[in-house]
């Protein structure tokens, strides 16, 4: 039997007016906005290269120069650095840009993930590929995405990453119907919804920011109708793919019990900060000595 293709490609859709956070976002990129000391979209990078993917396709709109720009490099900046002797802030520099192999499209008109990721057909050719979206952070100590590479190249078809939500949480994620296997953090799926009522929800599973995906959704997306919120939903895509093996292979879910960063809500986006800045060697000891005298603070005086 021959041997399944070896995924080397991650696309990372970054098209994304990011409404929800402005006015700070009018001239930058949502992408770009700082999690401590680095840009959240570098950590998603760094999440695919830990992975094996070291080459990158970045799906962009207009206003998204800076992305380019911040896996670049910089040659008059580095020169300062080095003038200086900062040998330090120099390494942190060259590291954004020595991360990937980069490469970027735009989407055009923002007519939704299913679209974006269609945009990558080119690029991907007929590979299994993973897709990436940059408001979700994974931990680095708990590696999602080498898991659901591994059971893609085991069971071929698309993979899902999933994660148990409160019932009345699921209206805002896709939710997965599932059938349980061998493994316990690997789920058949049988079908997908795009933020179903609670009511109406067939679990609560809900599926989070990662993907693998067979090329053969490809196929599909250019067959599939604008659907909620007329734009062209992933979801949808993997729904036809889950229904019908036929189109390209089953499509599992793994589900994940890890540490996970939601930087697409304001106050999710401040609660990673705030975790992110604890656990960090550097940062950690003296700024939660200081959080816990703030909150100590507000408590009494509250």
């Amino acid at each position: 039997m021959a041997s399944r293709p070896t995924i080397s490609k991650a696309v990372i859709p970054a098209a994304g007016l990011g409404t929800r956070f402005l006015p700070a976002t009018k001239a930058t990129p949502k992408e770009m906005l700082p999690v401590v000391d680095k840009p959240a979209i570098q950590y998603v990078v760094e999440e695919a290269v830990s992975a094996g993917l070291d080459d990158v396709l970045m799906i962009t709109g207009r206003n998204k120069r800076p992305l380019e720009d911040h896996f670049d490099r910089n040659y008059e900046l580095e020169s300062a650095l080095q003038k200086k002797g900062d040998a330090s802030r120099l390494a942190k520099v060259q590291e954004s840009s020595d991360l990937a192999t980069m490469h970027y499209v735009r989407q055009g008109d923002p007519r939704g993930l299913g679209h974006a990721v269609l945009c990558a057909a080119p690029h991907v050719g007929h590979e299994p590929f993973a897709v990436l979206l940059g408001d979700d952070l994974i931990d680095p100590r708990d590696p999602l995405l080498q898991r659901m590479i591994e059971v893609q190249e085991r069971h071929g078809g698309s993979v899902i990453a999933l994660m148990e939500v409160a019932p009345e949480q699921i209206h805002l994620y896709g939710c997965a119907a599932v059938e349980a296997t061998a493994e316990g953090d690997v789920v058949k799926i049988s079908g997908l919804v795009e933020k179903p009522d609670p009511a109406d929800a067939p679990s609560t599973y809900a599926v989070i920011g990662r993907y693998v995906l067979a090329p053969q959704i490809f196929d599909v997306l250019r067959e599939t109708e604008p659907g909620r919120g007329g734009e062209i939903q992933l979801t949808d895509a993997l729904q036809q793919l889950a229904s019908d093996e036929k189109l390209g292979g089953p499509v599992h879910g793994v589900v994940f019990r890890g540490r996970r960063y939601d930087t697409g809500d304001r106050g999710d986006y401040l609660r990673a900060i705030v975790r992110l800045a604890c656990e960090r060697e550097d940062l950690g000891p003296e700024f939660r000595t200081w959080l816990r005298g703030y909150v100590g603070q507000e408590l009494t005086e509250g």
